[in-house]
């Protein structure tokens, strides 16, 4: 997998993806917006990585959106027919929201290590993922405010679901920024680092966790938490008696007993990749 966004690896079953563009300040530009989700489903498709770490390089995680991506005109024509215009922005922006999606959609959880500034675009990513780190140098700001603009890919929709609506609404309305320690008091962030280092170090650590588990039982997580998130207690229950009769399967507990009887590591099976359609 080479990406012009991101540097890739696989190691002991965890994805790293890392945003590689430190001289532009890890902007958005239109091959992220391309690429992220061409990456996040390659590596789900594989089968063989059971976390994804995502972190960045450089003194900021990232800039947020490129403006170049909302001036280019094979995006967003400048002239024409207005309502052709506002139906091709509309287009866009789904693309764009679709884009960050991703990263809750695949079955893989996703973990992100922010250092320095998250801003703008990127706040809307790290809304995305399941979990976020973040060094003691970090902060965060809902940017599009105070450039005469509403966030418009994710951060709206998902932060009021992670902080108070009090709080979203004032870091909304003002564009101020926040730090890492309002971050953690807020829970927003699962951890605060001393230094990058420590930050990347630990959160792989995370991931490594993760990975020794069932890759079915921790997908089944995801599904349930996501779900749940959007629907009420009751329909959840439901879903979940569903999904765990079709679902469980005794074979990986019975690994799990086995390797704790023999205090060694349970060995459990990737999930099986995914395929389009048809291919072969």
């Amino acid at each position: 997998m080479s990406y012009k966004s991101f540097n890739v690896s696989l190691n002991d079953r965890v994805a790293h993806v890392q945003l590689c563009r430190p001289d532009a300040l890890n902007s958005m530009n239109t091959d992220f917006w391309l690429e992220l989700p061409q990456c996040m489903r390659e590596i789900e498709a594989s089968g063989e990585a059971r976390a994804i770490v995502i972190s960045s390089t450089g003194k900021h995680f990232s800039a947020g959106m490129d403006l170049g991506v909302f001036t280019n005109p094979k995006a967003v024509p400048m002239g024409g027919d207005p309502g052709r215009m506002a139906e091709n922005l509309r287009r866009t922006v789904l693309q764009l929201q679709a884009t960050l999606s991703s990263l809750e959609e695949i079955r893989v959880p996703v973990l992100v290590a922010i250092q320095g500034g998250c801003i703008g675009g990127a706040l809307d990513m790290v809304c995305a993922a399941d979990s976020r780190y973040c060094s003691a140098d970090a902060y965060f700001t809902i940017k599009e405010t105070e450039l005469g603009m509403t966030a418009d890919v994710g951060t709206l929709q998902r932060l009021p679901k992670l902080l108070p609506q009090g709080v979203v609404r004032e870091l909304a309305y003002t564009g101020r920024k926040f730090s890492a320690a309002e971050a953690k008091a807020l829970g927003f962030v699962n951890e605060v680092y001393e230094t990058q280092e420590a930050m990347l170090a630990g959160v792989m650590a995370i991931a490594q966790q993760i990975a020794q588990h069932s890759p079915l039982a921790v997908s089944g997580c995801k599904e349930m938490l996501n779900y749940s998130r959007d629907h009420s207690v009751e329909d959840s229950l439901k879903y979940m008696a569903t999904w765990q009769s079709g679902m469980f399967r005794p074979n990986d507990m019975l690994k799990t007993f086995q390797a704790k009887a023999m205090k060694t590591a349970p060995a459990f099976d990737n999930l099986f990749p995914v395929k389009e359609l048809f291919s072969e």
